[in-house]
């Protein structure tokens, strides 16, 4: 179930939303001491004095409402210590259905975990001033290249089904460990499952889930680029599947071995990146191709 938020977007954010569960809390007070432990009672106090916690009827609330079971409460998350990210977006495409981004590296696509402010959606929420922009697919954090969002929500669900059922072409390229013994083109077909490590992946003797076409490009010294063709989208596909081959992406944190957490290191992107998507615009029937403007360096190492 969704509600219609009572709060406006503000600085490219979007309030955030919690329902009330079932539960023995006497006040919003009570509640958002056990809901939110890192968030003190004084900083609560404070947003609320500025109207900024409303409840279901857009009624500004206070600590001491009674709690409320099935009732939910409007906010606005913040990030006081987010770090800003030093690359920016560039939009390719923008009409009345969609719009279509080149994502630079390091930029999550929406807010979630450290970053809020400084995410794909917040930021292009800001420069267009289109709150209805939602992401029609995924885009890892660390991946650049072709993006689309959806501007209008009553045809949203035309442009996520072209990506359910697979009417998209897409296109990587990616920069890897060059093999002697490794022959191309070839096809990797396996079943891709989460890691018990929440952040990763991996692979299970099953039906296959994930479909990728790999192709060698050209060699330079040790390293080599090589384009990618995905049938399927799950998460990290490109990632893990090279991985499996021996061959993992450049600079990937997370694959072979997760690499321990900390700043970014700009001068070291993922050597991954989103070249081009192509599609038959499913509200014009236009034939449409975007293509990423950045470029990935293959160096000599």
């Amino acid at each position: 179930m969704s509600r219609t938020p009572f709060l406006p977007t503000r600085d490219g954010i979007s309030p955030s939303l919690v329902w009330l569960p079932h539960g023995h809390w006497k006040t919003l007070g009570d509640f958002f001491a056990f809901r939110f432990p890192t968030v003190s009672a004084e900083s609560w106090a404070d947003r609320m004095s500025r109207g900024e916690v409303v409840d279901d009827l857009g009624v500004a609330i206070s600590l001491n409402n009674p709690f409320r079971t099935g009732a939910c409460v409007f906010y606005y998350r913040q990030r006081r210590d987010e770090s800003v990210i030093p690359f920016d977006e560039k939009i390719l495409f923008l009409n009345d259905q969609l719009l279509v981004v080149d994502k630079p590296h390091f930029v999550p696509v929406t807010p979630g975990g450290r970053f809020l402010r400084e995410t794909l959606l917040a930021r292009l929420k800001r420069s267009t001033s289109i709150d209805t922009l939602t992401p029609i697919h995924r885009l890892d954090r660390e991946t650049a290249g072709v993006m689309m969002f959806s501007v209008d929500p009553s045809t949203r669900s035309l442009w996520q089904s072209l990506f359910r059922h697979q009417k998209v072409t897409k296109i990587y390229e990616a920069v890897a460990p060059f093999s002697e013994s490794m022959s191309f083109p070839r096809e990797i077909r396996s079943c891709i499952v989460r890691n018990d490590q929440f952040f990763r992946m991996r692979e299970i003797e099953a039906e296959a889930n994930a479909f990728t076409s790999i192709e060698f490009v050209e060699r330079r010294g040790r390293l080599a680029l090589y384009r990618l063709y995905p049938r399927t989208g799950r998460m990290h596909q490109l990632r893990v599947h090279m991985n499996s081959l021996g061959i993992p992406i450049l600079n990937d944190r997370f694959y072979p071995v997760p690499l321990p957490a900390g700043t970014d290191d700009f001068s070291a992107p993922l050597k991954l990146l989103a070249r081009s998507l192509a599609f038959i615009d499913p509200t014009s029937g236009e034939c449409r191709r975007f293509e990423s403007n950045f470029r990935l360096q293959l160096s000599s190492e």
